[in-house]
């Protein structure tokens, strides 16, 4: 049993010491197979570089020749072309050489010419000046004979020749002067009464006058009751406020607002106005009515103003103009309105400048200005023409416009065309039939003396003509005024009046002195 294992054993041994030894020889035998296998492959590898290697060098080697060609060929087409512009250039060279040549040729020809010309002119001069000097000689020899026929010499013969053709000139101007001057006079004034006919038809106006009188129109009669307040204290109050006279009477469903100054019947009119709309009035209502009422106008003026100039397409008037030019619509100038007026003026110098072939914008800029110094608040002591002219050269105002207010009465001289367009419709405006009344003027100027009269005197604070002039209504300072002393200011207020002023009947001259208390419980 041990030999049979033995056995096994040893035979065990030898198969795997076979197994071994023929496992070795394989991979030795598979091992040099792949080696020569790798050895080929890298072999193939190489000779595939070397002819890669190659074929990029042939490659190259051929695009290093085309490229040396292309240069090459391009450096020779560019010899050629210089060659060829040197050689043109040589050409042309060539060309002007010869034509130079030909020009000095043509040059020498014409001097040569030239210089035989010259001979000849100098010898054709020496001939004229001796001509010349012939006939100078002969003029000389027939002057002395006319001389010695006629007794006269001649600077002697040619200022009498001088005299007589001045004087048929003059004749003859004379008499032609004479004919012109007849014709134009002729047509001067056919052609200015065609033009200022033309002017009035284009511009037709109505003839109405403003009177010293307004109306305030009211729904029924209950509110004359109202108006007139118990015992008359709210009229009162308003007249005192206002500066007016209201006259309550039978007319039905009308007052009456009278009054000199149209600024204050307007503030009347409209403080009424507010007033029977709001129902409530007594005098402190009334009082501050009133006042707003004249703010509000002040703005209504400027409206006006704004308005006026926008209808007559005038653009660029200063603020303080447009002021002026509002405020016109509450003046009058002899009874016709100045707003009015100056609106027609200026229609009337626009239509009258552009038939004369003016610019009629500015004409009608002047024309609308030029009554502006009758509506200054201040009115110093100088006449309306000027003090508007002064006013437009203060708000810049072009001098012409200026010349044109300020020459409009001939307070100073005429500079322009505009001037006398600007006088000649300010006449047409107001010598139409009913336009002016010289006794509306004279009345509202009475009225305005009689105002500053006492204004004049110390404690007054305002003072209103009322009643057409036959009633002065005078407000004192209640602190600086006493009773004693108002009713000395009355009988000397009277006393100026008759001393200095010139009146129909008599005048009432009444002093009211108001003493307020005012206290604010808070």
């Amino acid at each position: 049993m041990s030999e049979l294992i033995m056995y096994i054993l040893a035979a065990s041994v030898v198969s795997i010491g076979l197994g071994i030894v023929g496992g070795k020889f394989i991979f030795q035998k598979d091992f040099s197979k792949h080696e020569s296998e790798a050895k080929d492959k890298a072999n193939l590898i190489l000779k595939e570089a070397e002819l890669k290697a190659e074929t990029a060098k042939r490659d190259k080697q051929l695009e290093a020749k085309e490229h040396f060609l292309k240069l090459r060929t391009e450096f020779e087409d560019e010899s050629n072309k210089k060659k060829n512009l040197i050689i043109q250039n040589e050409q042309k060279i060539k060309q002007r050489e010869q034509t130079i040549t030909k020009q000095i040729e043509t040059n020498t020809r014409r001097e040569a010419e030239l210089d035989s010309l010259r001979e000849n002119l100098s010898s054709q001069l020496e001939i004229l000046n001796k001509r010349k000097e012939e006939l100078e000689k002969l003029r000389h020899s027939q002057i002395e004979k006319l001389e010695k026929i006629a007794g006269l010499t001649g600077d002697e013969a040619k200022a009498q020749l001088m005299d007589t053709i001045k004087e048929e000139a003059r004749t003859e101007a004379s008499s032609y002067i004479k004919r012109i001057t007849d014709e134009a006079k002729m047509t001067a004034t056919k052609d200015a009464k065609k033009i200022v006919i033309e002017t009035l038809q284009r511009t037709a106006t109505e003839n109405a006058v403003e009177n010293c009188v307004s109306i305030f129109n009211i729904e029924s009669d209950d509110i004359k009751g109202k108006i007139i307040g118990r015992e008359g204290r709210n009229i009162r109050a308003l007249e005192a406020a206002t500066g007016v006279e209201i006259i309550v009477d039978d007319t039905p469903e009308a007052i009456i607002i009278s009054g000199f100054d149209p600024v204050r019947r307007e503030v009347a009119r409209l403080s009424l106005h507010r007033l029977v709309q709001d129902g409530r009035i007594h005098p402190a209502r009334i009082e501050e009515v009133v006042t707003k009422t004249a703010k509000h106008l002040d703005e209504e003026i400027i409206e006006i103003g704004e308005r006026t100039a926008i209808d007559l397409g005038i653009h660029g008037l200063h603020p303080e103009l447009i002021r002026l030019v509002g405020r016109m619509r509450f003046r009058s100038s002899y009874g016709q309105n100045l707003l009015q007026h100056s609106r027609e003026v200026a229609k009337l110098c626009a239509t009258m400048a552009s038939e004369l072939g003016l610019n009629a914008k500015v004409a009608k800029r002047a024309g609308l200005l030029h009554d502006i110094g009758k509506v200054y608040p201040d009115e110093p002591e100088l006449p309306h023409a000027i003090l508007g002219m002064e006013l437009a050269k203060k708000y810049k105002e072009s001098a012409e416009i200026c010349n044109a207010i300020g020459a409009h009465h001939d307070e100073i001289e005429m500079t322009g065309l505009i001037s006398p367009i600007v006088q000649i419709c300010d006449s047409i405006s107001g010598a139409r039939p009913g336009a002016r009344r010289e006794v509306m003027e004279q009345y509202i100027k009475r009225l305005k003396d009689l105002e500053l009269l006492a204004l004049s005197f110390d404690g007054v604070l305002k003072c209103y003509a009322i009643q057409a002039g036959r009633e002065l209504r005078i407000m004192v300072d209640a602190e600086n005024v006493s009773d004693d002393r108002a009713g000395i200011l009355s009988f000397d207020i009277a006393q100026k009046i008759e001393k200095e002023m010139q009146y129909p009947g008599q005048i009432k001259v009444t002093v009211i002195r108001e003493m307020r208390a005012v206290n604010f419980a808070k």
